[in-house]
């Protein structure tokens, strides 16, 4: 269960809420240009763009669930069970794996156009990483400072969708959330109008968004982001603009304890991030930290073979004003 969303206002932002039982030893990882990922399919250069992004790092390699590019190309992994398919090895295409498909198009792709471009020209071939690490059903969604498609590997092959909308979550497929925004097409934020012939004084504010799904399903968390997204308002300062993004996937975050996965586990927001796609700073908090915490990629050396990675500061702080 998972939000993404592509977020524009004088910034361009990115990012997307986890939601897991557990953490899987997360680290903000910038990976420079030189690091060698071993793709087993073709670069079409040798230069290769710098990523930060959340990864497990295992033997020294990094798993991405979302990332961007030093261009401001970004891109996030989100679970897509039962819909997910991936083909075994292709002699004619580009053969990739799911786990490798993040850094294999934001090493070598400035913006959603030539994403398409490589994509076409990929087989998301059924390869993991190891034994231990199965693959992840997944669908992909991309985004560059000015728009953002979504990605679906299907077992009648990839459909690449245009996503004007800026928002993915989980099953059902993308074009079944799109027409499903058909049921809500009258949420508006303004006051509820009276079509009836007698006079009715609303006893509340905000009813013109009554009918706005609240639980936690993928195609109500959907609904949710697209219509908080499309009426976010701020006033357009850097900090005013991340704080609203966090605001936006906070209408969508899981709350432990209300989403049951058995076992006496519970989905919650593992972590929701934050990449500005001008500035290439990876802002995130935490289910347990709620203040905004980031990584800038520029502060490092990005012409490194190694990657860098940083711990995810999940102990809360708390400010007591008035204590000294």
């Amino acid at each position: 269960m998972c939000t993404a969303i592509h977020y524009k206002n004088n910034g361009a932002y990115f990012g997307r809420n986890l939601d897991l039982e557990y953490h899987y030893n997360e680290t903000i990882t910038v990976t420079p240009r030189n690091f060698d990922y071993k793709f087993k399919a073709p670069l079409k250069s040798e230069e290769k763009f710098a990523v930060i992004g959340m990864a497990t790092v295992v033997d020294k390699y990094p798993l991405y669930y979302d990332a961007m590019n030093e261009k401001g190309l970004a891109m996030a992994g989100l679970n897509f069970p039962g819909n997910s398919f991936y083909n075994e090895k292709s002699s004619e295409l580009l053969n990739v794996s799911p786990f490798e498909l993040i850094p294999f198009i934001l090493t070598q792709c400035a913006d959603t156009e030539s994403a398409v471009k490589l994509l076409q020209r990929i087989n998301i071939e059924d390869r993991k990483f190891s034994d231990k690490y199965p693959l992840t059903p997944l669908h992909w969604m991309i985004a560059d400072k000015q728009s953002s498609i979504t990605v679906e590997p299907l077992k009648d092959g990839i459909k690449i969708y245009k996503n004007d909308i800026g928002v993915l979550t989980n099953n059902p497929p993308f074009d079944f959330h799109v027409n499903n925004l058909c049921n809500y097409m009258h949420l508006s934020p303004k006051a509820a109008e009276n079509n009836f012939d007698v006079q009715l004084t609303p006893y509340s504010k905000g009813l013109g968004a009554f009918g706005l799904p609240g639980d936690g399903s993928s195609a109500s968390r959907f609904v949710r982001a697209a219509f908080f997204k499309q009426n976010a308002v701020c006033d357009g300062s850097k900090h005013s603009e991340i704080n609203q993004f966090f605001h936006i996937m906070g209408t969508v975050k899981q709350l432990n304890g209300a989403v049951d996965v058995g076992n006496g586990q519970y989905h919650i927001t593992i972590y929701t991030s934050c990449c500005d796609l001008n500035e290439g700073i990876y802002y995130y908090k935490t289910y347990e930290n709620s203040c905004v915490n980031g990584v800038d990629m520029f502060s490092e050396n990005l012409d490194e073979t190694e990657i860098i990675s940083y711990p995810i500061l999940i102990e809360e702080s708390f400010n007591i004003q008035n204590r000294k």
